[in-house]
């Protein structure tokens, strides 16, 4: 197996472990880590696929940081989003937030 094909199965794996986390996953902070994991393996893939390719390093450097800009925006977004619903309705599992009232 060649380097690459390692790196993309990693984050493959990453992506995979992600998912299954926000499908199974019940609180609010849970489902931020496995985003959080999906994402750097999204990042992974990208910085893999532009060193073993032609496309140049500083390509994927700069969609890396892209990657990881997003992430940190989302990061600090959600936790507001979950200081809120935990003030609100008194804890932060995603059940509490399923019935909107009016």
């Amino acid at each position: 197996m060649s380097d690459m094909v390692l790196f993309q199965l990693t984050a493959l794996a990453l992506l995979a472990i992600g998912l299954f986390g926000m499908l199974s996953r019940r609180s609010l902070v849970g489902m931020l880590i496995c985003v959080e994991l999906m994402l750097n393996g999204a990042g992974l893939s990208i910085v893999s696929a532009s060193q073993f390719s032609g496309t140049g390093e500083a390509l994927g450097q700069a969609a890396a940081l892209l990657v990881m800009g997003l992430a940190a925006a989302e990061a600090t977004l959600v936790l507001v989003i979950i200081l809120v619903v935990a003030k609100r309705f008194g804890n932060a599992e995603s059940s509490a937030v399923s019935i909107l009232k009016g």
